[in-house]
């Protein structure tokens, strides 16, 4: 008895990640070129990594952030016309500036930052 019900737990934990995937796989934005969909995880102007360094805040607005990757772009073309893949995924935190370029939008009433990839400092392991 305790076996199925283990069972039904761990098929109904199963159940809601396939639908927070279904949930990010209906978004109706997807961004065009070098552009990062990103919900911000950390809104604070200063953070230390897990390793002890402390990312400072940058003056105003500009501060580093975590977020993590809701979508991405195709990637950017270069001079000679070849595209250029992206170096960020789907699912993946990463730690990101908020540049002169990067847009606040809501997308299905929640906040993120749609921003083009060069803003994105590093991708967390």
């Amino acid at each position: 008895m305790a076996k199925a019900k283990a069972k039904a737990k761990a098929k109904k934990s199963v159940g809601a990640k396939k639908s927070a995937v279904a949930h990010v796989a209906k978004l109706a934005i997807q961004p065009l070129g070098d552009r990062v969909l990103i919900k911000p995880l950390d809104t604070e102007g200063e953070a230390m990594t897990a390793s002890g360094f402390i990312l400072p805040g940058k003056e105003g607005n500009e501060k580093h952030e975590r977020g993590l990757v809701i979508a991405i772009g195709s990637g950017r073309y270069s001079a000679e016309g070849k595209r250029i893949g992206m170096e960020v995924k789907e699912g993946d935190t990463v730690w990101f500036k908020r540049g002169y370029d990067a847009e606040e939008v809501k997308v299905k009433g929640a906040d993120h930052v749609l921003t083009s990839e060069s803003n994105v400092l590093a991708i967390e392991n």
